[in-house]
């Protein structure tokens, strides 16, 4: 018959364990009981599930550290960059963080999600023809949609104004009359970034071009604001190629 003892480990140090062993070996002879436990092979094991277990939560608190104010310097939003696993140039750094500035401003802070929806549409994009200036939206359940848009490229200010089926339909109208043109609209797509009242809208454009679909990605606390500047994003991309 094989009797056995059970113990375990707690604590900062293998106290429970070791202590077994050295009980064992200081009264086993009195006892009449002996061990073979290899208090060098048990120092190594506590120590490995020591280091994992710290490592473990230091990464679980940096994941859970999602939270970006605007504290935050041009270099921590670079740190945070890399952190995601972004290589961006200089410039595109820049870009990230002067739209993270603008989006910050509306609200106290920003997780990590919305950080990276900032990078999709502000990183590694064409030159911006178009940029925006400013809108107004109206819309109700008694009166039609209308939107006052004004962009500006190179250097002078454009506005165009027009009514359509919602406020985001006459936003867009808005904006061909400024460009001129039409572009037949492939897909657009709205999306909450984060929860809740305060939470970061997406919005994904894709406009066809000569036979080409172009796509615009748009981040916001305004969900017609996010629109607006997907569209545009993806108006850029159209221009830029067609130079």
């Amino acid at each position: 018959m094989t009797d056995g003892v059970k113990t375990s480990v707690f604590g900062e140090d293998n106290v429970s364990l070791n202590g077994l062993a050295n009980l064992v070996d200081a009264v086993g002879e009195d006892l009449g009981v002996k061990t073979n436990i290899n208090t060098t092979v048990i120092n190594n094991i506590v120590k490995n599930i020591q280091e994992k277990t710290v490592n473990t939560a230091i990464e679980s608190e940096h994941t859970d550290s999602s939270e970006l104010d605007n504290t935050l310097t041009l270099t921590d939003i670079e740190a945070e960059i890399n952190a995601l696993g972004y290589e961006l140039s200089n410039q595109d750094v820049g870009k990230v963080y002067e739209e993270f500035k603008r989006v910050v401003s509306k609200k106290d802070s920003i997780g990590k999600r919305e950080l990276e929806a900032i990078i999709a549409s502000t990183a590694m994009q064409v030159p911006s023809t178009y940029h925006l200036v400013n809108y107004v939206v109206n819309s109700g359940n008694i009166i039609n949609a209308t939107a006052n848009i004004t962009l500006s490229k190179d250097g002078e200010e454009l506005s165009g104004v027009s009514i359509g089926d919602g406020p985001i339909d006459a936003a867009f109208h808005a904006i061909e009359q400024i460009i001129g043109h039409h572009y037949e609209l492939d897909d657009f797509q709205i999306q909450a970034v984060t929860k809740g009242r305060e939470a970061v809208g997406s919005s994904i454009i894709r406009l066809r071009a000569g036979g080409k679909l172009y796509s615009g990605n748009g981040v916001s606390t305004d969900i017609i604001g996010a629109c607006i500047r997907a569209y545009i994003n993806a108006l850029n991309k159209i221009v830029y190629e067609e130079k």
